[in-house]
């Protein structure tokens, strides 16, 4: 058997070889709230170059006053002393001279918005956050620490008294300190969130080339299998794999197009993937020529319509129908056309399946998942997620391993790589839900993390560390 490792290593490798494109995004809050999902998990596909700097002009961090800190370097808090006039270097008055209260007369309020003002030595200007500092000031003395600590009615004279000096750049947004126009503002590869689009707008730019999303088609198989809500048969199930693995891959990018198949005949099956691929061949003839094949004649997916108004499919995900059992229906379909089927040393999730196939008109890549819905989960974390996240440019696709200790003793099987649902109690320690079989959705369903228990250990005390993903955002 070979290791989740070694797996994984040529699963991605497959995926690799989708060559989804890119396409250019429209930033802008009209543009992104009349289709909010077109931005989610997007990712650069090139680096993005500031076409700004941020901030794009000195500007003030407070409301307060806009100062040369020269004016203000004797300023003092001294009962005994009279306040002086802040004559600055450029009157010829004291301040900078002596200690005690500098007193300045007010210019001109600037507000946030407002065009470039001069400052002249010797005086205070009223600046509100946001607001472009003044050409010959140097520094901001918050509102708070002025006499009087309110601004002064605009239009008529007045002073304002300083008792304390003030450094140069003090709350002084400088130009640039942000960044600055044409540096590399982005990454390639960078997934989009809300500080990324902002940043992007806020240099100025409108648009941005991310990376299309794969088309995923998504098969899961199975007689027994039925769409929730219908009236089941003795022996038949709903279809659980077909929403969990919607979900699972949509947050990261994927365009999902689901297609059951409802049948255990591989020749029902290859017509499916023919026909959902773009083939000119259906194996079905006119049965059931637009819906997802079922083995009592009747199915829902896509329209043709639909179909071929899309992006064509640029992976194929089938769900069950792996293990090496009679009427295995994947793999009776797909092992004669290429497609390797083996055992992975882990638990759940063991039987797994991968490669090219000619479907349609097109070879396309092709991961075969177990059908038990716990081991299709746990091979979608181990496999197919970092597998994708690779094939759009994350440098770093796998989840990120914790450590924590076990909460309560456990037995493990020694050939096999576990993993184990639970969740992280308050404490830290890690808390294991249900058992390991493959068919607990609902313990899957209450758990928070996956927890790794490697080949070799075959019984976890409580207490002992091991590693885990959260797998809950």
């Amino acid at each position: 058997m070979r290791t989740i490792e070694d797996h994984r290593r040529e699963v991605t490798a497959l995926v690799g070889t989708i060559s989804a494109g890119t396409e250019v995004l429209t930033v802008s809050g009209e543009a992104m709230a009349s289709d909010p999902s077109a931005y989610a998990h997007r990712v650069l596909a090139a680096d993005v170059v500031a076409m700004s700097s941020l901030p794009a002009f000195d500007n003030s961090q407070m409301d307060g006053y806009a100062v040369l800190a020269a004016d203000l370097a004797g300023a003092a808090r001294d009962a005994a002393a009279h306040p002086r006039d802040g004559g600055g270097s450029g009157s010829g008055g004291s301040a900078g001279r002596g200690s005690g209260p500098v007193t300045l007369p007010v210019a001109a309020r600037v507000a946030a918005g407002d065009p470039f003002a001069t400052h002249l030595p010797g005086t205070a200007t009223p600046v509100m956050t946001g607001a472009p500092i003044p050409v010959g000031a140097d520094a901001v003395v918050q509102i708070e620490r002025a006499d009087p600590p309110v601004f002064p009615a605009e239009g008529g004279e007045a002073s304002v008294t300083f008792t304390a000096p003030v450094e140069p750049g003090t709350f002084v947004r400088a130009a640039g300190s942000d960044v600055s126009r044409g540096e590399r503002l982005l990454a390639a590869g960078t997934v989009l969130g809300p500080a990324h689009y902002g940043v992007i707008a806020g240099t100025g730019d409108t648009s941005v080339s991310v990376r299309r999303r794969p088309v995923v088609l998504l098969v899961s198989t199975g007689h027994e299998i039925r769409e929730p809500g219908t009236t089941l048969a003795p022996g038949q199930i709903f279809d659980a794999n077909t929403a969990a693995l919607t979900a699972a891959l949509t947050p990261i990018g994927v365009v999902v197009r689901p297609a059951p198949c409802r049948s255990d005949d591989a020749a029902d099956l290859l017509a499916l993937l023919e026909r959902e691929c773009g083939g000119e061949r259906d194996r079905a003839g006119d049965r059931n020529a637009d819906l997802a094949i079922d083995s009592d004649g009747n199915g829902d997916s896509l329209t043709a319509a639909d179909r071929t108004s899309e992006h064509p499919i640029d992976l194929v995900v089938t769900v069950g129908g792996v293990s090496a059992g009679a009427r295995e229906v994947v793999r009776d379909a797909l092992e004669p056309l290429g497609v390797e089927f083996m055992k992975v040393a882990m638990q759940p999730g063991g039987p797994q399946g991968f490669g090219l196939a000619r479907l349609g008109d097109a070879e396309l890549p092709v991961v075969c998942l177990p059908g038990n819905p716990v081991s299709a989960l746990v091979s979608f974390e181990a496999f197919l997620r970092p597998a994708l996240l690779s094939a759009l440019g994350i440098a770093d696709p796998l989840r990120e391993r914790r450590r924590g200790r076990a909460a309560h003793p456990f037995d493990s099987p020694a050939t096999h790589h576990q993993l184990r649902r639970g969740i992280v109690r308050p404490d830290g320690s890690l808390e294991l839900i249900g058992g390991p079989s493959s068919h607990l959705l609902h313990s899957y369903a209450n758990s928070t993390v996956l927890v790794h228990v490697p080949v070799g250990v075959t019984a976890v005390a409580e207490g002992d560390e091991l590693d885990y993903w959260r797998i809950d955002g």
